[in-house]
């Protein structure tokens, strides 16, 4: 069973409410049972969930490679193609975390 905190939104996992929240402290009484079909829309996301923070992660590291690209300044070509792919990239994250909002939202986090 999944249980949410009423307070920080936090899930748990467990035959019954934890005592306390591990986020936030609030009590037992703050938890709510999800239903079987929100505990089902949160299992099935928890991959692509996954994959979104990765691309996000993957994101930072092209935008780091990017600017350090800029900053050696071989050669316009060069410059140029890295910060298109930096600009790029930046659109690239922002997709991401928009979709993970849109997941938090709809309660499949």
């Amino acid at each position: 069973m999944l249980w949410k905190c009423t307070v920080c939104g936090m899930t748990v996992e467990g035959n019954d409410a934890p005592d306390k929240c591990p986020k936030c402290g609030a009590p037992k009484e703050k938890f709510v049972q999800l239903s079987k079909e929100e505990q089902d829309k949160v299992y099935a996301a928890e991959r692509t969930n996954d994959i979104h923070m990765e691309m996000i992660h993957l994101c930072d590291q092209i935008f780091s490679l990017c600017k350090e690209g800029i900053d050696i300044k071989l050669d316009p070509p060069c410059v140029d193609n890295f910060t298109k792919a930096k600009d790029e990239v930046y659109i690239i994250k922002q997709r991401a975390k928009a979709e993970i909002a849109g997941h938090i939202g709809k309660g499949k986090w």
